[in-house]
């Protein structure tokens, strides 16, 4: 069995290395990750905006009922309307003074009146019921033809996932290695440099003289510190940690010195004398 390293142990060059090649793994992992796109998260939207479509139908659907149970009550007002009214019919024909006939008349009207707004209420129920009816209709038709293009898309990226997977799987093995030989500390700040970078590198080489990430160019007593490896350094504008070329593995390219440029002479022409002078 293989004797456990103790990152305390380690010197800086080893630390520094382990931290190089631990970025590569993860810079490798983020490519893997890039040849899905925007896939995940189209796939997350989708999902998303089928959830709030069958929301929607849903309470269409419960509207829709609730209109029903309302026309129901309506209709059995017009029932009781309609009854009342054949009573008072009748108790009109057997009245015995004005005083009856006036008031039996009155209710007659009043239920009238209630039959025809129960009726009129009972017509704005059905036209509000097709709305909704309409209205739930195409959340579901969109519903259906949202749900063919997430099938679509997590076909597509079930696809990718599973050719890239293996491959991914065995990088991520590696950065764990890479990551038991670095300091807790270290590692963390490692994490933080590289979870605020744009390209998430938060290792890397001095190329030209110049920062491998921001590119801003490193003054020479660094970069002969960040050569010897005696101690971390980082990039006084970007924050990330370098390491010389040849650590990396990666042959050096020497910034070519800019040629003073030459200035010309300028020699002042005699104006030739006249006869005059």
């Amino acid at each position: 069995m293989a004797k456990k390293i103790d990152p305390s142990e380690l010197t800086v060059e080893q630390k520094l290395k382990a931290l190089y090649q631990l970025q590569a793994t993860l810079s490798e992992i983020d490519r893997i990750k890039t040849l899905r796109g925007e896939l995940p998260l189209e796939v997350q939207d989708l999902e998303d905006e089928i959830e709030g479509l069958r929301t929607r139908a849903s309470k269409f659907a419960e509207d829709i009922e609730a209109a029903h149970q309302d026309i129901a009550d309506k209709q059995q007002r017009i029932a009781d309307a309609e009854k009342l009214s054949e009573r008072y019919k009748e108790q009109i024909n057997n009245v015995r003074n004005n005083r009856e006939f006036d008031m039996l008349t009155k209710e007659l009207e009043f239920q009238t009146l209630e039959i025809k707004l129960q009726e009129k209420r009972i017509g704005e129920a059905e036209k509000f019921i097709a709305e909704r009816q309409a209205s739930m209709e195409a959340s579901q038709k969109m519903a259906s033809e949202r749900q063919e293009d997430l099938e679509a898309k997590k076909a597509e990226l079930d696809t990718i996932i599973s050719e890239t997977k293996s491959e991914e799987d065995k990088l991520r093995e590696k950065a764990k290695g890479y990551e038991a030989q670095i300091e807790p500390r270290l590692l963390t700040a490692f994490k933080r440099i590289r979870k605020n970078s744009r390209n998430g590198l938060g290792v890397v080489y001095v190329q030209r003289d110049a920062c491998g990430g921001c590119f801003n160019k490193i003054p020479p007593q660094r970069q002969l510190d960040v050569r010897m490896r005696k101690k971390i350094i980082v990039c006084e504008y970007c924050g990330r940690i370098l390491v010389d070329p040849e650590l990396a593995g990666v042959k050096p390219i020497v910034a070519k010195e800019e040629k003073p440029k030459r200035k010309r002479s300028s020699k002042t022409t005699k104006k030739p004398k006249t006869e005059t002078e």
